[in-house]
């Protein structure tokens, strides 16, 4: 506003700025507030470095992070700093104490702080004996404000007191102004006003529309109360007229309408007796009661199941298989065990208990597989997720009277799929846990058992309900940690890790479609060759599955959207020779370190809950007093497994064209790279044998060769597990030729076709076999003792953790 010259001195100065948001600083005032913002923090700090005062301007437009000249209003209020308390964060809180009010001139800079030219404003004195007019004024502006602290319970009863005692119409206006909530635009145009009598008047002006407003908010309030005790004696009448239906014999209309939900089910004769009875429960509580709410509740839950009502299956061989074949590539013996679970069913329609558990690392289609039998047989899905649960009553549920209690996760399941047939997964089951809850896989027993199931009693339900008619698919990444009761309830069908040439085809069949259409490409915009696609297989993922490639083709999808925004080009095509562009530099280099001829260095197979590794072995050989140092975080089997291998060398020596005395003058270190990595098992005694034989010998091992077996300390190479994924393992890393023990010739007819076709396999009795063709020298094996019987297999433990099927070693954690 315009301010009569008058007014203006000259006494004009330099100092720290700081842009209040919803907040205005009356002078004579002591106020505190909090500073978040850093170029304020620094404006502050500026100004008790300099001893200077602060000038505090309000900000026009609140939402506006670096405010300029034209944002900040031209009056303010030039103030002393009282306090600074830093609080938690970056956050400042600020006591200042408003001096006199100042005029906004320039700004001089605007980083890293608002500093600028300010002009105090003076304020005419008041005289002592101000005019009727004035004194009226305050007068009137004294009562206004004491029926405002009236209204308003939350103001201090200090502010009336100071108001009263000071005889100054401008300082009463500002005092007023700042401790009462107004609007931002009112308090600065108060602020503006300079003369001290159209400063009161303006503020009396505010203050009628506050006073307005604050009776208006009581009027609501009380018509709230009325309101309220109008529900009260609605509920005593309606309270007297259930009293009175009671005494008549009537029904409410509440109870009559369940008893006909209860006759219109199709419920057991258990079940309908059961929720009769609780029906007349509920007919004698008050309609209010903590129980009545328990009984509507569990009445609503068991008329809401669908008892009696199922979707029609449709059990065709054909039509499960073109299913199979539609939503996924290869898995073809997974996809021939469940056709003959299909073509039983057919044959036995009233065959039940029958559970299948698919087993495989991740990603590579456990639930998509579960939900396509759902699709192809017509039955309802219900996906339950058990990674995770160690509470008992997730499966069974809690029992009715407790507060908030719901039925378990099989029945809410049901419940969701509408249906008392549906096909229910329960996926993750090797991730159940247990405490001091309980133990849901014991919970589980009763489940999955079909001569059990069919009386089924959840805790909440307190009535049993047929299970015998669903239909459960369980999945899980490994066997090992699923109790052997549950697992003998279940028929297991393994998933095994794809081939290359397989993830080519599912990419090009099925995710780059998918993620072409997320991304809202279409064929003509983008097109992957196969060479591209089989280098992102090779150079930019390592996984069993294909969760990681179809994250890669997303990326590469993502960026052929924006180079199409961007208007580059209308079509793409993507070739090997692209994905550096694409996706970046590869990540794996798998035939860089399988194909060398190294000293010491052999490549081990190892088995983990999401498929087969290639795990290297390292053993340097230096001048000592013949220590043996094993490190990689290496368990106790591993560690003995190596200690079996050195005597075993050591009785070999001469054979092997090693010093005899080497253990006493040499130490030897092994170690396995990864070492954050725990590792298990004594597949890799051939493994070590060979690493430390090449090392004590100089002579490389062969390139292109990978190994795994036990050995014992006579030499003999025992049978081991997971032989399917370590074979994979070796494929996927370029490895052409495997060594396994000769008692595992049997387990090749279960390895992939293509894996079969690209290695070559020496099955291996004896260490002296597999040195002679691992190191290309030849060893005669002594001839073997035949003493009593000869030794039973033990079952192997993997590198990593134990193989399926294996009952020894630890787990791997990564």
């Amino acid at each position: 506003m315009t301010v009569s010259k008058e007014y203006d001195i000259l006494h004009t100065s330099t100092m720290p700025v700081i842009a209040l948001r919803g907040l205005t600083v009356f002078p004579s005032v002591l106020i505190h507030f909090e500073i978040a913002r850093e170029a304020s923090v620094k404006a502050l700090e500026a100004a008790m470095n300099a001893g200077s005062p602060v000038f505090l301007v309000g900000q026009r437009d609140i939402a506006v992070e670096e405010p300029e000249l034209n944002d900040l209003y031209q009056v303010g209020t030039i103030s002393n700093i009282r306090q600074i308390l830093r609080m938690p964060g970056d956050n400042v809180r600020v006591m200042v104490e408003g001096q006199t009010r100042g005029r906004l001139l320039q700004m001089v800079r605007t980083g890293p702080y608002l500093e600028a030219e300010v002009r105090e404003i003076p304020i005419p004195e008041v005289p002592a004996r101000g005019s009727a007019r004035t004194e009226a004024l305050m007068r009137s502006t004294y009562e206004l404000f004491q029926e405002y602290a009236e209204l308003s319970p939350k103001l201090a009863p200090d502010l009336m007191i100071h108001v009263l005692a000071s005889q100054d119409p401008g300082h009463i206006a500002d005092y007023i102004a700042q401790n009462i909530p107004m609007r931002n635009t009112d308090k600065q145009s108060i602020l503006e006003e300079l003369r001290p009598g159209r400063r009161l008047e303006k503020l009396y002006r505010l203050l009628e529309r506050e006073v307005e407003i604050l009776s208006l908010d009581h009027e609501i309030q009380e018509r709230a109360r009325e309101q309220m005790s109008d529900h009260q004696r609605d509920y005593y009448l309606r309270e007297q007229i259930k009293a009175i239906q009671t005494e008549l014999g009537e029904e409410a209309d509440e109870i009559e309408e369940y008893r006909e939900r209860i006759a219109r089910a199709a419920l057991p004769d258990e079940v309908r007796e059961k929720l009769n009875k609780e029906l007349g429960r509920l007919a004698k509580q008050s309609y209010s009661s903590s129980e009545s709410t328990v009984l509507r509740s569990y009445l609503d839950i068991c008329l809401e199941l669908p008892w009696g009502r199922r979707t029609r299956e449709k059990v065709s061989v054909p039509a499960v298989q073109k299913v199979l074949d539609h939503d996924h590539f290869g898995l073809d013996k997974v996809k021939q065990r469940i056709l003959e679970f299909v073509a039983v069913k057919q044959l036995a329609p009233d065959l039940k208990g029958q559970v299948i558990c698919l087993v495989g690392p991740p990603g590579v289609g456990k639930t998509s597989v579960a939900m396509s039998m759902a699709r192809a047989m017509n039955r309802k899905l219900a996906r339950i997720s058990l990674g995770g649960v160690s509470d008992e009553a997730e499966i069974r549920g809690h029992r009715k009277t407790y507060v908030g209690a719901m039925p378990g996760r099989i029945i809410s399941a049901i419940n969701q799929a509408r249906s008392c047939n549906p096909l229910i997964l329960l996926d993750e089951i090797d991730k159940l846990g247990h405490d001091h809850r309980g133990d849901p896989a014991s919970a589980l027993l009763e489940v999955l058992d079909g001569e059990q199931n069919a009386t089924f009693r959840d805790n909440f339900l307190e009535v049993p309900f047929d299970l015998s008619e669903v239909m459960f698919i369980t999945t899980a990444n490994t066997t090992e940690t699923i109790p052997r009761p549950l697992l003998d309830r279940m028929e297991v069908i393994e998933l095994s890790s794809y081939t290359d040439e397989e993830k080519v085809q599912i990419a090009r069949r099925h995710l780059l479609p998918k993620e072409m259409k997320r991304h809202g490409l279409s064929r003509q915009q983008l097109k992957v060759s196969d060479g591209a696609l089989r280098e992102i297989i090779s150079a930019y993922t390592r996984e069993s599955g294909v969760r990681v490639l179809e994250r890669r083709l997303a990326g590469i999808c993502r960026k052929t959207a924006m180079k199409v925004v961007s208007e580059e080009a209308k079509a793409f095509r993507v070739t090997e020779k692209d994905l550096e562009e694409y996706l970046g530099v590869p990540k794996y280099h798998p035939e860089r370190r399988a194909l060398e001829e190294r000293v010491g260095v052999v490549n081990g197979l190892a088995w983990t809950s999401v498929g087969g590794e290639l795990l290297e072995v390292e053993v340097n050989v230096v001048p000592g007093s013949g220590k043996v140092e094993l490190t990689g975080n290496l368990g106790n089997v591993m560690k003995e497994s190596a200690h079996a291998a050195l005597s075993f060398i050591r009785s070999q020596a001469d054979r092997l064209g090693i010093p005899a005395d080497f253990y006493k003058e040499q130490d030897i270190h092994v170690h396995f790279p990864e070492g954050a990595v725990p590792k298990d098992g004594p597949s890799a005694g051939i493994a070590i044998t060979t690493a430390m034989v090449s090392a004590l010998t100089g002579v490389p091992v062969r390139r292109g060769l990978a190994m795994t077996g036990e050995v014992t300390l006579r030499g003999r190479v025992l049978p081991i597990g997971g032989l399917k994924e370590k074979t994979m393992a070796a494929f996927r890393n370029g490895i052409k030729t495997v060594i396994l023990p000769a008692d595992n010739a049997k387990d090749l007819e279960e390895i992939d076709q293509t894996v079969r076709k690209a290695l070559q396999f020496i099955l291996a009795e004896r260490a002296e076999q597999v040195l002679s063709d691992a190191l290309n020298r030849s060893l005669e094996a002594p001839a073997p003792r035949r003493r009593g019987r000869p030794p039973k297999k033990r079952p192997e433990l993997s590198n990593l953790s134990p193989a399926p099927g294996e009952e020894e070693g630890s787990r791997m954690s990564q």
